[in-house]
């Protein structure tokens, strides 16, 4: 599983394979799905992301060095 941090667009990706994406599905507002032609989840991909997570939780990520990238 990999954290991917893009601060200009306040967006977090969790990606969990590196397989292409066939589909995407906004489940919720912002909050947006990525599936492959199987239709197995691939990633997660969460838009104004410092806003929808918890400090307590981005602070976690940080501490763990969980391979979040910043740009």
């Amino acid at each position: 599983m990999k954290f991917h941090f893009d601060k200009k667009k306040d967006a977090l990706s969790i990606q969990f394979s590196d397989l292409p994406y066939d589909e995407s599905d906004e489940v919720e507002d912002g909050i947006i799905f990525d599936y492959d032609k199987e239709g197995k989840l691939i990633s997660i991909e969460i838009l104004n992301a410092s806003k929808k997570l918890s400090p307590s939780f981005q602070s976690e990520l940080r501490q763990k060095h969980i391979a979040l990238a910043i740009e």
